[in-house]
């Protein structure tokens, strides 16, 4: 079953990754977990995000498109990338989720992967 894990950073966090005395701690503790994931087979796909502050966000109210630069919601933790995970149930998605950098300092949301839907013909 796929399950996609969610990572999410308070922004003191986010912002080790551009510092050039602390990002060297930051990326190896995520490429060593990504490497773990790989190792065990289990990474479909892996991708980080730019800062919130990169981000636009599209809504549609009363037919016409609403654009705004940034993130909609104010948030004190920042969703910093997400993995989609191949494993055989929950409780191994949970022990990869616990694995995760951020779930000491963050938090990783553990979902699982929308089947898609029947084929209508």
């Amino acid at each position: 079953m796929q399950y996609t894990l969610l990572f999410t950073e308070p922004a003191e966090e986010f912002a080790k990754r551009d510092n050039p005395k602390l990002a060297p701690a930051y990326w190896g503790a995520w490429s060593a977990y990504l490497r773990a994931m790989g190792a065990a087979g289990v990474a479909v796909s892996c991708t980080g995000l730019l800062p919130p502050a990169t981000a636009t966000t599209v809504r549609i109210r009363d037919g016409k498109r609403q654009v705004h630069d940034g993130p909609y919601a104010e948030s004190k933790e920042m969703l910093g990338g997400f993995t989609v995970i191949e494993v055989p149930n929950l409780d191994s998605a949970l022990e990869w989720a616990a694995r995760a950098p951020s779930a000491g300092y963050g938090a990783v949301e553990v979902r699982p992967v929308l089947p898609p839907p029947p084929n209508v013909a």
